[in-house]
């Protein structure tokens, strides 16, 4: 509407003007009038319309990048740093949602262009023809300053990233950077990418400068020229006072749509937001996996692993692996560093699809179950967790279907959380962020949130490693209490947590090595060096 309005209003003001050198009356003004307040109401509401699409498509591209990541799940085959991937969601989905404003405002001004040169032309051939030869030297001056924005536009977004991801690595160890005496070495390395930053920020300023003084100086040339020749033809006779005025206005329009800074920061803005796109469909790249059919049937927690392979970085971790969990036993995992045994605690509970195999519950292929009936299914508690919910209540409660509170205080006492809880500033209501918590206590409350699920299969990833050994033995024997008649796989590196298990499945280079009572196999030397690595290698195989 604001395109047609402008297009409109100076022929409208050109009769105007005719009629009053004609006859006098000034009464060929109030169309102008009214031209003017079309222009003004749809200029309003572009002003308004535009932010708003842009803000709306800001949110939509979050939220879709959020979707995406977290339906990718927990261990992707390849995951962007944290701060990488925070930039992205923040910077980079602002950038890339100008695409929407920036390519509605460009299009309108070439509409205004395009149409003020058929005016030109409708006037007199040689008033569009003048113009058209200005427009090809401002297309060219501008040309190559939007190619050397999206260019540094990018690189700019890549520092920026560079600089959060180290930031959140550093604030990630603080502890280990303070007790080591190298906060300065620490800042050093996080603003080590910020002249790179500089360098490129400057850059775009430049090419933006550069863009405003070129057509800065094509603008009055290109003015004088129409101008020059419109004179002329008003001299010859061939168009009216009006005219002149109206080849002016057109002419004024057509450098605001072609090289305007209002055109030229729309595509500005353009190539910003294609460096945008850029880094958020590098993040979109990984597929998730498509979401099972099946409903799970009942049964008693029976875990197949048939022929698993994960593979990292090229090289295969998990290697044609084979295991099975019987229902309601205990197995223990158990390997050295990096055998892959939190991989495969990944695989087991349906976290991390396989490169190639399957994964069986009760007979029915995990990636065939709904995934919120696999979620309900398999439970997991692991060595970090993280507190999620505004209370430490409702940390333990969290789930897809929240338990009641009786279930998890009763979750908590299992976990010998209870106790502790109840001596925080607010007990169970105390805010997560401000609960005084230590690393045990921490993966006592995640223990807790786990055993409050209703599960079949249990998942437990180094679950205890924080505990000491009297606390972890009183937490292992509640559970054979409350959650004996429940499969368990337990991932750890603990001698008396793998004597406690039914049987111990061994995993050495990517796949299983036995499967027997530790006892059995703390008789192999190989099998007590896994210990001896941890410094817990106390005989218990006696």
């Amino acid at each position: 509407m604001s395109s047609v309005s402008a297009l409109v209003l100076p022929t409208v003001l050109a009769r105007a003007v005719d009629r009053v050198l004609s006859d006098g009356t000034g009464a060929g003004f109030l169309p102008v009038a009214g031209a003017v307040g079309l222009l003004t109401a749809a200029e309003a509401t572009a002003q308004y319309a535009g932010p708003r699409a842009t803000a709306g498509a800001t949110a939509r591209l979050r939220a879709a990048m959020l979707r995406h990541t977290l339906a990718i799940g927990p261990c992707p085959p390849e995951r962007l740093a944290t701060g990488d991937l925070v930039a992205r969601l923040t910077a980079s989905t602002a950038e890339a949602a100008l695409t929407v404003q920036a390519a509605v405002y460009a299009v309108a001004q070439l509409s205004i262009a395009l149409g003020s040169v058929v005016a030109l032309g409708l006037l007199a051939p040689e008033l569009a023809a003048v113009f058209l030869i200005m427009a090809v030297v401002g297309y060219l001056l501008v040309r190559r300053q939007v190619t050397n924005t999206a260019q540094r536009g990018a690189g700019y977004l890549r520092a920026q990233a560079d600089v959060a991801a180290r930031l959140l690595d550093a604030l990630a160890g603080s502890r280990t950077i303070a007790a080591a005496g190298t906060v300065e070495q620490e800042i050093e390395r996080v603003l080590r990418p910020v002249p790179e930053l500089g360098r490129h920020g400057r850059a775009l300023w430049d090419s933006q400068r550069r863009v405003a003084w070129s057509t800065g100086l094509l603008a009055p040339a290109t003015q004088i020229a129409v101008l020059g020749v419109a004179g002329y033809e008003l001299a010859t006779g061939a168009i009216t006072p009006g005219d002149l005025v109206a080849a002016l206005a057109y002419t004024t329009l057509g450098l605001g749509g072609l090289g305007g800074l209002g055109t030229v920061q729309s595509l500005l803005d353009l190539a910003r937001a294609r460096a945008g796109q850029a880094r958020v469909l590098a993040a979109l790249r990984t597929s998730p996996n498509p979401p099972g059919l099946r409903g799970l049937p009942p049964g008693p927690g029976r875990l197949e692993i048939r022929a698993v392979t994960v593979r990292r970085a090229g090289s295969a971790v998990l290697d044609r692996l084979e295991l099975v969990v019987p229902e309601r036993c205990c197995v223990a995992l158990v390997g050295r560093s990096g055998a892959g045994t939190s991989l495969l605690a990944a695989v087991a509970g349906g976290l991390l699809a396989p490169d190639e195999g399957t994964v069986l519950l009760d007979g029915v292929p995990l990636d065939e179950i709904r995934p919120a009936e696999v979620r309900a299914a398999v439970s997991y508690a692991f060595g970090d967790p993280v507190l999620t919910g505004a209370t430490v209540l409702d940390a333990i409660r969290v789930a897809a279907r929240p338990v009641s509170e009786a279930r998890a205080r009763q979750a908590a006492r299992t976990a010998h959380a209870d106790a502790f809880i109840r001596r925080l500033p607010s007990g169970y209501h105390t805010a997560v962020p401000g609960a005084p918590l230590s690393g045990g206590e921490r993966q006592r409350v995640g223990l807790a949130r786990a055993l409050s699920r209703d599960c079949r299969l249990l998942v437990l990833d180094d679950a205890t490693s924080s505990l000491d050994t009297t606390t972890e033995a009183q937490v292992l024997c509640a559970m054979d209490v409350t959650h004996g008649a429940r499969t368990r796989l337990v991932v750890t590196r603990r001698t008396s947590t793998a004597a406690r298990a039914d049987v111990v499945a061994w995993l050495h280079e990517g796949r299983v090595q036995a499967v027997a009572p530790h006892e059995e196999l703390w008789k192999q030397p190989a099998y007590r060096g896994i210990f001896r690595d941890t410094g817990d290698d106390r005989d218990t195989g006696d």
